[in-house]
Parts: C-alpha cells; structure tokens; sequence
C-alpha cells in the first residue's frame, strides 16, 4: 500500500508586492508556508490554520492556484496552492510543531538569490509575480 501526505500551502503578496516566506530552524533554505491536512479538515482550512501557525498572519483564501504532486521519501505527496491575503493584524508564531524559526517579507528581486527549501517553487512564484504585476496597471 502507498503511503500519502496531503497538504496546503498559501502564497501571500502584501501591498507592496512582496511575497511572505518562512524559514525552519538551523536552515538557510526558505519555503512557501504550508502543512499536512489533519483529519477532518478541508485544504482550505489547512491553508488558513498553517499560515497562522507559521506565520502569525490571519489570511483568507482569494482563489486555488494548483495542486503540486510528487514523491518525497517514499510518500506520495499532494499539496493544494491558494493565493491568500492578510485579513487581520500578525500574531507571534504559534508554530506547535516547533519547526519555523523566521516569517519573512520578499521583493522578487530577493526571490532570485534566496536559498529555496523547495527550488521547484521559484518559476511557480515567479510566473505569480508576473500575474499580479499586469493585474495591478
């Protein structure tokens, strides 16, 4: 039997037009925050609840981006993409499990020379930049 991991991840751009990263504990590699979906709960939930976790941001969901599937040792993964914003004031991190260290704010000129967790995200984050860019003139 195939063993399965489904999560959600939120990608959040503020008024300026910088996208919010985090960063784990003893790591230099930032990453899109996202999470596994606990029983019961919808990817939209997940989204919302992890994005608080690992951020400190309470966001909502404004639309479903993609679903990225892949494998990752030896489990098969699935995780569903929403765009968020922020939809209140930050909070500190409330991250139970002790895995984020730092919530960041970056330009896409920072995005380039970031040390990505997951580098398959950058053309990802890259083409969303190029979106919101034309749908802001």
């Amino acid at each position: 039997m195939t063993k399965t991991w489904n999560g959600s991840a939120g990608v959040c751009f503020n008024d300026r037009g910088e996208v919010l990263l985090i960063r784990g504990f003893n790591s230099t590699k930032w990453a899109i925050p996202s999470g596994g979906i606990e029983k019961g709960e919808t990817p939209e939930g997940c989204c919302v609840r992890e994005m608080m976790e690992e951020t400190g941001y309470p966001v909502k969901i404004l639309k479903k981006l993609k679903i990225k599937t892949t494998v990752v040792k030896g489990y098969d993964v699935c995780i569903h993409y929403f765009l968020v914003e922020v939809n209140g004031s930050p909070k500190p991190l409330n991250d139970p499990d002790q895995l984020v260290e730092e919530a960041a704010w970056f330009s896409f000129d920072e995005l380039s020379i970031l040390d990505h967790q997951y580098p398959e995200d950058l053309p990802f984050l890259t083409s969303l930049y190029d979106e919101i860019e034309k749908s802001s003139l």
